[in-house]
């Protein structure tokens, strides 16, 4: 995707069996940092970064405040979601196992994510598509979301891997790069955003919503094989890293991820990810989510104070 090293896919729910132990032990760490951000975030409070480690509330109480939040109305109309399409036209990130730019499948996936969220009732989402290359690009994206006032970021991007990793093959009697050792999503946040526990409660909804259609996050970017590409698992039940430098996350003011929908230069999960079933599949998970956050970011009206009640007046002897 440009802004990251890459390296995953969306293809079969299954660990890859080499990641299986790490997988396991990763998700041992527990999400308990994304639920304590959704709890924060059911009952109200503000959304200023916390530090990293910080001591949540119990799984189970915060399970239940945010179960609590959801049911509250969440008005769609007036919830702004930004789609931002990864990459642009003359600078498309990676290309996948059979040559086709990531730019492509950000293009189509946001598109159908957008189509799904207008169709749940969110009119105000956008999919927001840039000309402006690099850096500058970056944060054109981020400006104008903020201009819009969104209440909720979302980049969509498609995931390669370093090059020490790549492999070469030929198709069509064309060589191409290919990796098919990692497959999965993974979801990006940064404590630099402007509202972090935002950031990290949205990036738990919809982590746990793609696992609920058979999806699975990567674990490899944990291992040390990754280098400088290495992040930090903040969520291991629902797959979102830490990663600072992002520039779309760190600029934004409003809660931001970054969904890496899955490797590109995985040949099985490339086939996989250009179809209309996986696009529909991932946009579900997506519209799922935002209903979810929306739902626990609108505090009830407070209902108002039942009139004293008057003792009548003694009667007059």
């Amino acid at each position: 995707m440009g802004q990251i090293a890459r390296l995953k896919g969306d293809g079969d729910p299954a660990v890859p069996a080499q990641f299986d132990g790490a997988h396991q032990i990763v998700r041992r760490i527990a999400g308990a940092a994304a639920l304590a951000a959704l709890a924060l975030l059911a009952s109200g409070a503000s959304g200023a970064r916390s530090e990293e480690g910080a001591a949540p509330p119990a799984k189970s109480v915060a399970k239940s405040v945010v179960k609590s939040a959801v049911k509250s109305a969440c008005h769609r109309s007036a919830f702004r979601v930004v789609i931002d399409v990864g990459h642009t036209i003359d600078s498309p990130g990676a290309d996948s196992a059979r040559g086709v730019p990531e730019y492509q499948f950000n293009l189509a996936l946001a598109g159908v994510i957008k189509d799904q969220l207008v169709e749940a009732g969110f009119d105000n989402a956008v999919r927001l598509v840039t000309t402006t290359k690099h850096l500058a690009g970056l944060v054109e994206r981020a400006a104008r979301a903020n201009a819009m006032h969104a209440d909720l970021f979302i980049a969509i991007h498609h995931d390669s891997v370093p090059n020490n990793l790549i492999e070469t093959w030929e198709y069509e009697g064309q060589k191409h790069q290919f990796s098919d050792r990692f497959s999965g999503y993974s979801i990006f946040v940064s404590p630099e955003n402007g509202d972090y526990q935002g950031s990290l409660a949205f990036g738990h909804l919809l982590g746990m919503a793609l696992q609920a259609r058979g999806l699975h996050y990567t674990p490899h970017y944990t291992l040390p094989l990754m280098g400088r590409h290495r992040r930090l698992l903040v969520d291991a039940e629902a797959g979102v890293y830490r990663f600072d430098l992002l520039v779309v996350l760190r600029e934004t003011r409003m809660p931001a991820v970054l969904l890496e929908a899955g490797s590109i230069v995985n040949r099985r999960d490339e086939l996989v990810l250009e179809t209309a079933d996986r696009r529909t599949l991932i946009a579900s998970a997506v519209s799922a989510a935002v209903d979810d956050f929306c739902a626990a970011r609108t505090r009830p009206a407070p209902t108002a104070a039942a009139p004293a009640r008057v003792k009548p007046a003694a009667l007059v002897q």
